[in-house]
């Protein structure tokens, strides 16, 4: 069950953990057990049309880094693994080549499974009702904001969205007709990096 997942979240500190988690199977084997909750290796391969050998080198690395970790199987075989948390975080704030090198390969891997995932569902939106194409797509908005007014904003959006956490602990509180779909965000800033005396004269307007 999804409830199984710890309730702690993960804060990446660190180059070598976040390099670690920037790998685009584990990216996925953490997102299925957070999602559909405890799952063997065999059934993780199933699930992610990938072999049981590759799956479970990728599971025993995210335990490594403590990502995932072993819990006891129903009938004393094959145990099954869990996610040991329901998110993880970072900082790309950080001036530290080795971490700022880092968060790049991860977001990059996060943007590839983003795409992947549109992708997807772009294959089979076609057998979509009309009801869920309509409620389904891809927008974007240009906004002329400060980097102050950006984080506010994206506060807001995850307040926003946080208004549905309950539904993924408890699939009682779903209501009829719900389907898991997700929302990705995006903040990118358009055009070039501004010079050092650029970003001078906007801190003191």
């Amino acid at each position: 069950m999804i409830d199984e997942v710890p309730e702690r979240s993960i804060k990446l500190t660190d180059p070598r953990t976040l390099r670690a988690y920037a790998h685009p199977l584990r990216m996925r084997l953490i997102g299925l057990l957070r999602s559909d909750g405890p799952m063997t290796a065999t059934q993780a391969a199933a699930r992610l049309d990938d072999n049981v050998p590759n799956c479970s080198f990728h599971l025993r690395q995210l335990a490594k880094y403590g990502f995932a970790e072993r819990i006891p199987g129903a009938d004393g075989r094959e145990r099954p693994w869990r996610a040991t948390a329901p998110d993880t975080s970072w900082d790309d704030d950080s001036d530290d080549p080795a971490m700022k090198a880092a968060t790049d390969q991860l977001n990059s891997v996060m943007l590839a499974l983003y795409v992947q995932r549109a992708q997807d569902y772009l294959a089979v939106r076609g057998d979509e009702s009309v009801e869920w194409r309509a409620a389904t797509g891809f927008g974007d908005a240009l906004l002329h904001v400060t980097a102050t007014e950006l984080r506010e904003l994206t506060k807001e959006v995850k307040a926003l969205l946080a208004r549905y956490d309950e539904r993924a602990a408890d699939p009682a509180r779903r209501p009829p007709g719900s389907r898991p779909v997700q929302i990705i965000q995006m903040a990118v800033p358009r055009g070039p990096v501004p010079s050092e005396g650029q970003r001078a004269e906007t801190d003191r307007d």
